[in-house]
């Protein structure tokens, strides 16, 4: 959890958290600004007796639940991930307003391409890219399970891998299968819009800004998908790129 603790370590800035809405879909987090994560769930086999720490958790430190980022139980890590969103600002120097897919659908003509997660944007890779190789742990006809990683990674030029790997922990498990020369995107409102990722091989870093917090509050309360959190007008779309 290299990248997790290096993220955690440049928070130049720690903040009240305001308030905090586990949505169907996403996670929120309101402290410096309302920071998103996809929500996940610890399996049903795991116990029950812990928790995410003392309650009520709004009122505390943002760093402090930014820590739970590092736990094991990936219900507390998709917290932790919110709250570090709540605490990063994006460089708007270097960011540009972007939909990741239409990244993809230009970088991966003619390409042999893999992605980890199941976009929406993937039966349209299907039409430009040479080979596509949708790697999913929870397959939709003709995805690919998580163990065969190890066998299309290397074969890629164009790899995007979901922000959901930094919850489950399994981001630096991936990277290294990516080869050096490949083209690699970490894309989703998980992503925390920070230079650090760049240190670990990523080029192109593709995530979300909250533009109207009370508006994506609402949404998300109302379990809105990404798709009409996005048509709400409460979030933009942001990516930015390795120097």
């Amino acid at each position: 959890m290299e990248i997790l603790k290096n993220i955690l370590s440049r928070i130049e800035q720690d903040a009240v958290v305001g308030e905090i809405l586990r949505g169907l879909y996403w996670t929120a987090v309101v402290s410096r600004f309302c920071g998103l994560s996809s929500t996940l769930f610890r399996d049903c086999d795991q116990e029950h007796t812990d928790n995410a720490g003392p309650f009520p958790l709004t009122g505390g430190n943002a760093c402090d639940l930014a820590q739970l980022c590092l736990s094991p139980d990936i219900g507390k890590a998709s917290l932790g991930l919110a709250a570090i969103n709540s605490l990063v600002r994006p460089d708007s120097s270097r960011c540009t307003e972007v939909n990741a897919g239409d990244i993809l659908m230009e970088k991966s003509r003619g390409k042999n391409v893999s992605i980890i997660g199941h976009f929406p944007f993937v039966d349209d890779l299907k039409g430009v890219a040479k080979n596509l190789w949708v790697i999913e742990k929870w397959q939709k006809p003709g995805d690919y399970p998580e163990e065969d990683a190890e066998t299309y990674l290397p074969q890629s030029d164009i790899i995007a891998i979901s922000s959901t790997t930094l919850i489950n922990h399994t981001l630096e498990d991936l990277l290294p299968l990516c080869p050096e020369k490949s083209y690699k995107m970490l894309l989703g409102p998980t992503t925390p819009m920070t230079d650090i990722l760049f240190s670990y091989g990523i080029d192109i870093i593709s995530g979300s800004q909250v533009t109207d917090t009370d508006l994506a509050l609402t949404y998300i309360k109302q379990g809105a998908n990404f798709r009409q959190l996005k048509r709400s007008g409460a979030i933009k779309l942001l990516s930015m790129v390795r120097q």
